[in-house]
């Protein structure tokens, strides 16, 4: 089941207005270039005349749907005009079966490592949408405790191995102030390992700030040491994002602007920007989708954004999704993304 989130809007138009407004907009996301009155009325075969659809145009470019650019005749589709094609025109088409078995077998053979998967996943949508493809990992921080382990690199050197209950793990290379044997550092484990079963990573983290005020355990050796170390192991990160296919979206005509091109791939860059406007629909189910200046991507906006959260078997919550130009395929998009996102809920809960 798919829910659309979008700007209320209140147009209302009638059949004819609603035809020849799908039309343009379907045939302008197909050419890149602007929509005439006699193309629409052929194209469509439509048992209308160039007149009538001209005059149609007139009242849509008025309601703010449609604008006409100074060097063409023809017309383009508003922000304003995708939103109530998204909402009440698009026809979703079914995905294929092709591009299921690319979705599993393109996330499956990526390994047992959620970061292997979810890279994987960012690939496999920029390829099949032919725009960006995005993912946020569950935060690692919310994630339950599985174990922690400690490998005795060199000479105050260990490697910390943190694995929560999700499958994802952070390895951390800790400088100490004494050396540790192998066999003391298995011991650490061991009584990190009991102490923080069942907590999230964020507990863990106040666990071992706790115990290290403890009385107790200044005066066991053993302990204090251990908690040194993985108050080092175990910190408060901030969310992975993975992103691929930057360069397809730029390659689309609308952004062969230089000036243009530079301030959307400075957006991509800024991951915060990106994890704030995904921070916005964490909490929704379905498929989500911002158009244009609702992303609040790039200043002259230009972009669209179609996201569906994914859900792992420890109930922590991720995103996914497509950014493309405004003038994007959304009867492909969205039901890609939905399906994606079903399908990598799937099989991380069967992990």
């Amino acid at each position: 089941m798919l829910f659309f989130w979008g700007l209320a809007m209140n147009v209302e138009l009638s059949a004819r207005s609603r035809q020849i407004l799908e039309a343009i907009v379907e045939d302008y996301i197909a050419t890149a270039e602007p929509v005439g009155s006699s193309a629409v009325a052929r194209r469509h075969a439509m048992t209308l005349s160039s007149a009538t659809v001209r005059n149609v145009m007139a009242n849509l470019e008025e309601m703010g749907l449609l604008t006409s650019p100074h060097t063409s005749a023809g017309r383009i589709p508003t922000e304003k005009a995708y939103r109530f094609y998204v909402d009440s025109l698009v026809a979703l088409r079914q995905v294929s079966r092709d591009e299921k078995r690319q979705i599993i077998n393109h996330c499956r053979k990526a390994g047992a490592g959620l970061s292997d998967i979810l890279k994987e996943t960012s690939r496999t949508l920029s390829q099949l949408s032919n725009y960006m493809g995005i993912v946020v990992a569950p935060s690692f921080n919310s994630d339950v405790f599985r174990h922690i382990e400690f490998i005795r690199l060199g000479h105050r050197k260990i490697l910390a191995i943190l694995v929560s209950s999700n499958g994802a793990v952070q390895n951390r290379l800790i400088e100490t102030e004494e050396d540790h044997d192998p066999e003391e550092l298995v011991r650490m484990g061991n009584y990190l390992n009991g102490m923080m079963q069942g907590l999230t990573i964020t507990q863990a983290r106040e666990r071992v700030l706790a115990e290290m005020k403890n009385e107790k355990t200044k005066y066991d050796h053993l302990m204090s040491r251990a908690l040194r170390i993985s108050e080092q192991a175990v910190t408060v990160d901030g969310d992975d994002v993975f992103v691929e296919g930057q360069a397809r979206i730029l390659d689309q005509p609308e952004f062969s602007d230089a000036a243009r091109m530079k301030e959307i791939y400075e957006a991509f860059e800024k991951k915060g920007i990106i994890l704030q406007l995904l921070s916005r629909c964490m909490s929704a189910d379905g498929v989500q989708i911002y158009i244009g200046s609702e992303t609040s991507l790039s200043r002259s906006a230009g972009v669209s954004l179609v996201t569906s959260r994914f859900v792992t078997s420890s109930n922590t919550v991720g995103m996914l999704g497509v950014i493309g130009p405004t003038r994007m395929g959304y009867s492909s998009v969205i039901p890609i993304v939905d399906y994606t996102a079903r399908m990598i809920s799937r099989l991380l809960s069967e992990a």
